[in-house]
């Protein structure tokens, strides 16, 4: 295992621990004003093991496949330090609205988004904004684990922190914290050099969400995160949700609907690529206010 911290020169960008993702967005750094910070950001109050992780807000969200309108205008509200699931039969738009929140939707060719994205004020679509910081902010789990194949446990969580210049420091403990954090040190501490794809598929989803961490993201994005798993590693994965969103915020994609219930505090019904409703988890179970909502969780259609 090859675990020695690169070799960086001192040109290289770094980000403190403590400095907000939304000031590295901006890669023109002192040029132009700078993001608004939340008023409980790093700034005033020092990173600790609980911390505020920052709101998204969609503003008129629209997405293609060429000329194909796959999401139609969303407006919608995602709550610092929540979990928000978004549920909907498939092809509704869910994962593709989710890939538009860290501007992933753009990879697909010939796709593209219109409106606007805000992390808290900051508008990640603006003009000469840093795609890799954005991405770095806003995490993403995706459907099936994938850790890279010829990389050991440990490097596996490192690769993000040396892609991002922060490897810089006790590189050992911020992989340790990053694996504490997705609840798999206790596994794993004896086998970081043997290949992430050794392990289960729990364990490697949980290695997927250590290593998004472990670049400190304000948000993180799960698209069906557990649809690959049996129920024990789901149920870790949820109560990990529940844990997580104490320093992050959280949005999570899900067909199941007793996922949603246990693991949101609000959540998001999609149909045809348009919002439906949003509400608290509990009301859109048991009170939803769209007739289409209480069609499709209580399994009318979908």
């Amino acid at each position: 295992m090859n675990t020695k911290e690169p070799t960086m020169s001192a040109d290289e960008p770094t980000m403190s621990p403590d400095e907000p993702h939304t000031q590295m967005l901006d890669p023109s750094q002192g040029q132009a004003p700078k993001p608004p910070q939340p008023a409980s950001s790093a700034s005033t109050h020092p990173r600790a093991n609980v911390r505020d992780g920052l709101a998204v807000r969609l503003e008129q969200l629209r997405a293609f496949y060429g000329n194909a309108e796959q999401v139609k205008g969303i407006d919608l509200d995602f709550h610092a330090n929540e979990v928000t699931a978004i549920i909907g039969p498939s092809g509704c738009g869910k994962s593709t609205m989710v890939r538009c929140i860290n501007r992933m939707h753009e990879e697909v060719p010939g796709a593209r988004a219109e409106g606007r994205v805000l992390l808290d004020d900051f508008d990640i679509y603006g003009a000469g904004v840093d795609v890799v910081a954005v991405r770095r902010a806003i995490g993403m789990v995706f459907q099936k684990p994938n850790p890279f194949p010829t990389m050991s446990v440990f490097d596996n969580v490192a690769a993000g922190l040396r892609l991002a210049s922060r490897g810089r420091g006790d590189l050992h403990s911020k992989v340790e914290t990053a694996l504490l954090g997705a609840g798999l040190w206790d596994e794993v501490k004896d086998r970081l050099s043997e290949p992430g794809a050794g392990l289960s598929g729990g364990q490697q989803q949980r290695l997927c969400i250590a290593r998004s961490l472990a670049v400190e993201p304000e948000v993180i994005l799960m698209d069906e995160p557990c649809s690959a798993l049996d129920p024990i590693a789901t149920l870790k994965i949820e109560e990990l949700i529940d844990q997580l969103k104490s320093k992050v915020t959280i949005v999570i994609v899900t067909h199941n609907m007793q996922q949603a219930a246990r693991v949101a505090d609000r959540t998001a019904f999609m149909l045809g690529g348009e919002l439906v409703e949003v509400a608290p988890t509990q009301k859109i179970f048991t009170n939803p206010e769209d007739s289409r909502t209480e069609e499709y969780v209580t399994g009318k259609f979908g």
